[in-house]
C-alpha cells in the first residue's frame, strides 16, 4: 500500500510523447518577389508562458546580451483529472512471464489494471509577426480532428503499449503589443490539450502455475472413493521455440 516505492514513468512518457509532436516544426520567410530567403526551425521548450513573456519584456539583471529569439513554442502541464468513463475493473491483472535467463516458468510479473487520468497541457506559440504564427498553427491544426492518437510504451517492464488520444480542446489568440515603440511585440496562440492517459500501480512478482493434476474417482458419494485415473500436465521450457517457450508433458495413470 502507501509507502511502497515504485515509479513506472508512465506520466513522464506521456509528457515526452506530447512534446515530441511539436519538435520538428519549421517556418519559411519570403521576400516581396515570393522567393524563399530564410528557413527557421522553431525551438521547443518546457515552461510556463508567463516566464517567456517576462523574459521578452524585461531584463531584471540588466545584463542580457541578446533578446529572446522569436518564434518559439513552449508547453506545460496545467492539471490532472480522474476520468470515470474509462475506468476498468480494478481486480483485472496483467501477467507476463520472466524473460531473464534461468527464470523461465519460475517467476512472472503481475500488475493490476491502471487508473484513467486526463492530463491537461497548454501549448503556446509566440511570434513577432502574424505570418510566422499562422504558419506554425496551420502545421498543427489539421492533425487534430479533434484528437490525435500516439502509441506510448507506458510500462516497458510489462510490455504495455497503449494508444493515447490527445484531444485539442480550444485555441486562443492574443497580441501583447501595447503601443509603446520601445516594447517588443509578441503574438501568442494558446492551445489547450487533454491526453487520455493512465497511471499504473506497482509491479509484483509471483510463481506461475506450471503443473496441473486431475484425479478421477469411481463414486464420489463414498466416504473413501476409489481413484481410477490421474491426469497430469507439466509445463517445460524449450529454448528452440523462441518467444513461445512453453512445452507440455502429459502423464496419465490408471488404477484397476
Amino acid at each position: 500500500m502507501l509507502g511502497q516505492y515504485f515509479y513506472n514513468e508512465s506520466l513522464r512518457r506521456t509528457i515526452i510523447a506530447f512534446g515530441s509532436l511539436f519538435n520538428d516544426i519549421a517556418i519559411t520567410r519570403k521576400n516581396s518577389a515570393g522567393t524563399e530567403v530564410q528557413t527557421l526551425k522553431v525551438p521547443l521548450a518546457y515552461g510556463p508562458k508567463q516566464k517567456f513573456i517576462t523574459r521578452l519584456e524585461q531584463d531584471p539583471n540588466d545584463n542580457q546580451a541578446i533578446a529572446m529569439t522569436l518564434p518559439r513554442i513552449g508547453f506545460e502541464i496545467n492539471g490532472f483529472s480522474y476520468d470515470p468513463q474509462r475506468k476498468l475493473n480494478r481486480i483485472l491483472k496483467k501477467k507476463i512471464d520472466s524473460t531473464e535467463v534461468g527464470k523461465e516458468l519460475k517467476q512472472m510479473s503481475i500488475q493490476y489494471s491502471p487508473v484513467p487520468y486526463d492530463v491537461g497541457f497548454e501549448l503556446f506559440v509566440m511570434t513577432k509577426n502574424s505570418d510566422d504564427g499562422i504558419q506554425i498553427v496551420e502545421q498543427i491544426l489539421p492533425f487534430f480532428q479533434p484528437e490525435y492518437t500516439v502509441s506510448i510504451k507506458e510500462v516497458p517492464q510489462m510490455d504495455t503499449i497503449r494508444d493515447v488520444p490527445i484531444v485539442l480542446n480550444s485555441i486562443n489568440y492574443e497580441d501583447t503589443y501595447a503601443g509603446d515603440f520601445t516594447e517588443r511585440r509578441a503574438i501568442i496562440y494558446t492551445l489547450n490539450f487533454t491526453a487520455k492517459s493512465y497511471v499504473y500501480g506497482p509491479v509484483s512478482t509471483a510463481q506461475p502455475i506450471t503443473k496441473v493434476q486431475v484425479d478421477t474417482y469411481d463414486n464420489l458419494q463414498n466416504q473413501a472413493p476409489e481413484r481410477i485415473q490421474r491426469y497430469t500436465v507439466q509445463a517445460t521450457v524449450d529454448s528452440s521455440l523462441g518467444d513461445d517457450n512453453f512445452g507440455f508433458n502429459e502423464t496419465t495413470s490408471e488404477w484397476v
